[in-house]
């Protein structure tokens, strides 16, 4: 009886020991596999992180973005003459911050923000294209009179038949467009805008 008392002991000890020798290997390698794991989990977030970037510099330098309205989307491009005869294109000045202003002469919140635009295109790096629904005008005498009366400087352009704002879909007016230096529009807004907000929207641009 002690006999196989003293034999079960024996029996157990080595038991154990081959157990405790087993999951200590077992959770070695657990310790072990985890960092190899890890890595490769880093190492993915890392190329997802440099993928989205990439997709990031893609989309605001304007390749492979769809034309449209949206913020995120390629500005329709466009060309008109000036007040002053010119012909200018919005692409012309790529590479530069471009506000676009739909207006008319006999739209009061256009006039309200007139003075604020002068302000804002006398104070920052902004090119302003001044869209005028010429087609609504009595005469191109009365731009005239509203770009002396209000002593603007930035482009006057003529939609004369409405064309471009047909183009941009513009309905209320005032409308502006705030287009970053890759072409890609970055803000829009329905009526008129004050000189702070203004500010505010150019210094998010790229």
């Amino acid at each position: 009886m002690k006999k196989w008392i003293f034999t079960m002991i024996i029996v157990g000890m080595i038991g154990w020991a081959l157990y405790d020798f087993i999951d200590s290997s077992r959770q070695s390698t657990d310790e072990f596999v985890p960092v190899e794991e890890n890595s490769s989990v880093e190492e993915d977030v890392r190329e997802q992180l440099e993928a989205a970037d990439n997709e990031e510099g893609d989309s605001a330098a304007g390749e492979n973005t769809e034309v449209g309205l949206e913020v995120g989307n390629m500005a329709p491009d466009f060309e008109l003459q000036t007040l002053a005869g010119e012909t200018v294109k919005l692409s012309d000045y790529r590479g530069k911050k471009v506000m676009i202003n739909f207006w008319a002469t006999w739209c009061p919140p256009c006039r309200a923000e007139m003075p604020d635009m002068e302000a804002f295109y006398q104070d920052k790096d902004i090119v302003i294209l001044a869209v005028n629904l010429t087609e609504t005008e009595n005469n191109l005498q009365q731009v005239q009179d509203f770009v002396n009366e209000y002593e603007l400087t930035f482009p006057i352009l003529l939609d004369e038949k409405i064309e471009v704002a047909e183009q941009y879909m513009i309905q209320p007016i005032p409308t502006s467009y705030m287009i970053n230096s890759n072409g890609v529009v970055a803000f829009k807004a329905f009526g008129s805008l004050n000189y702070d907000f203004m500010v505010q929207e150019f210094e998010k641009m790229k």
